[in-house]
């Protein structure tokens, strides 16, 4: 007893430590249109929830982030932005994180024993998100990229909001123009390219909420967007939430695309599942015609921004080598991470997941 006494008089302790000083304060609105007043410069901050630190590493804002979910620190080499500043992984732990703790209240205890003076979360509702803020007399800013699992301009706004909660105002503002100049350059390359001049396209693997095998893939799916591409999942398959789906296999023998791609976080799924039933591949006209390619992981602990734009490169070489003649991938792929995250990480992705844009070792 006397010791979760003593436990408690320090979380105290940690609660008094963390209002915000009067005086430089302001007030914004947050993604689910939460009123939420902050201190005017935050010097401790945590990221709760699927893409929140990837946001603020964009920001180059990790220097003051005081803790992390020990989600981060497992499977490290699909997130980019960890791979970038591998300091944060000696930062305390706040909480597990993780699919099964979205949209949760966060551990409570861990959280205040890092004292933040400001917390972002993604895909936290807002009666939960007052909740929290409530309970630990912290502010609680809710961030979003969208649908969960697809990047749309939800995340342009949730970069604005953190850029000015963060004094980051112009580097929110670059990295905007940098994605919609990288649209902009596939939307020139493909943009004019007739219907019959493009591939029936199909991307399995994709990861949601966990790692999955072919039949995982997404009705909104940028890297073939961007490109202008047929993508033949977008009207069918059983609906697993939102843009994601399901397609069954007997469907996908219906589909049977002119070329599959097969995303990083499912690879080793699909050619374990190749292994033992190759007969099924073998039907499917990209396995036999060997038009199947990897990338990089489109999602992992929600959207990878930067690879997204890699693989839509990739695709675009693949698909349309002719109008991307001049593109380097392994070369754009580091220039994209280095604009993001900070550091050229591409060859160690290429490690674990093989360089980007190759044909699948096991349908060769």
């Amino acid at each position: 007893m006397r010791s979760r006494t003593a436990c408690m008089l320090v979380l105290l302790s940690v609660v008094l430590f963390c209002v915000p000083a009067m005086g430089g304060e302001r007030t914004v609105t947050d993604l689910v249109g939460r009123t939420v007043t902050v201190p005017e410069k935050p010097e401790r901050i945590i990221c709760i929830g699927p893409g929140a630190l990837r946001l603020i590493v964009y920001l180059q804002a990790q220097d003051v982030v005081v803790g992390v979910e020990s989600m981060e620190l497992r499977e490290p080499d699909g997130r980019p932005y960890w791979l970038a500043q591998p300091q944060l992984k000696t930062l305390p732990v706040i909480g597990p994180g993780g699919p099964g703790a979205i949209n949760k209240k966060p551990d409570m205890e861990a959280v205040l024993r890092v004292a933040p003076d400001l917390i972002f979360v993604t895909y936290m509702n807002r009666s939960l998100a007052d909740e929290v803020a409530a309970t630990l007399n912290i502010p609680v800013a809710v961030l979003s990229y969208g649908e969960l699992a697809v990047f749309d301009t939800a995340v342009y706004t949730s970069l604005h909001l953190v850029g000015t909660l963060l004094g980051r105002e112009e580097r929110a503002e670059a990295i905007v123009t940098y994605l919609e100049g990288l649209r902009q350059d596939l939307d020139r390359r493909t943009g004019t390219i007739c219907e019959d001049a493009k591939p029936r396209a199909y991307v399995g693997g994709i990861g949601y909420r966990g790692s999955h095998g072919i039949e995982s893939t997404q009705r909104q799916y940028i890297p073939l967007d961007w490109n202008h591409a047929v993508n033949l999942a977008r009207n069918v398959g059983s609906t697993a939430g939102g843009s994601h789906v399901v397609v069954d296999k007997e469907a996908l023998l219906g589909l049977n695309p002119d070329v599959i791609f097969i995303d990083g976080g499912g690879l080793a799924l699909v050619a374990e599942d190749y292994r033992k039933k190759p007969d099924f591949y073998q039907v499917l006209k990209a396995f036999r015609e060997k038009r199947v390619f990897t990338l990089l992981p489109f999602n992992f602990y929600t959207t990878n921004i930067g690879t997204a734009m890699a693989d839509a490169y990739a695709i675009g070489k693949t698909i349309y080598p002719q109008h991307f003649s001049d593109v380097d991938l392994f070369a754009k792929a580091d220039a994209i991470y280095t604009f993001l995250v900070g550091k050229p990480v591409y060859a160690q992705m290429a490690a674990v997941y093989g360089p980007i844009g190759q044909a699948a070792a096991f349908s060769r």
